[in-house]
């Protein structure tokens, strides 16, 4: 009984912290990476389409991101979406690619950027936090109904607490990679 819940518990956290890592990859360093684009998504024939299913995205250069369409009828729906997202540059279009042009970045919007990643970072480690409290008191429930003893109980709250500490450990060590990142000139 308390086996499933942790296990549970270890899968929940797991995607927790995966979940913190990829928004970590949305925040822009000093050069271009694919996975800035990756969640724009384009109007295509009326829906919304993921970016990467209709363009193959590559880094030429440190700051340049180049979109090719893989229907070149789909050019100007690409270049609405890039210009109308949050990605702060403004797509330049030959006809049959577009390119992104990221300047580099101020002293102060990097510190901005910090602050971003502190506040997912601290998210994600509520997530975890909440993870284990809804364990907990799954287990809690089960000692109360008699599944498992109270020793059993102690034991498997010990672990959930290790299981909970290593998470948070692993989101702490993955923002302060990406605030070094960000801070790197």
């Amino acid at each position: 009984m308390t086996d499933e819940t942790l296990l549970d518990a270890i899968d929940k956290m797991e995607k927790a912290v995966e979940h913190v890592q990829g928004q970590f990859q949305t925040i822009r360093t000093g050069r271009a990476v694919p996975a800035l684009v990756d969640k724009l998504t384009v109007e295509y024939y009326g829906a919304p389409v993921p970016l990467q299913q209709l363009a193959s995205i590559q880094v030429p250069e440190a700051r340049q991101l180049l979109v090719k369409p893989h229907d070149h009828s789909t050019l100007g729906a690409i270049e609405k979406a890039i210009r109308d997202s949050d990605l702060g540059v403004s797509p330049n279009n030959d006809g049959v690619v577009i390119r992104l042009n990221f300047p580099a970045l101020t002293e102060e919007r990097r510190r901005g950027y910090v602050k971003v990643v502190k506040n997912m970072a601290e998210d994600g480690r509520i997530a975890v936090r909440n993870i284990r409290r809804d364990a907990r008191k799954h287990m809690e429930a089960a000692e109360k109904e008699g599944e498992i003893s109270a020793d059993d109980l102690e034991r498997a709250e010990k672990e959930l607490e290790k299981i909970t500490h290593e998470h948070v450990e692993r989101i702490d060590t993955a923002v302060g990679r990406k605030e070094q990142e960000l801070l790197e000139v």
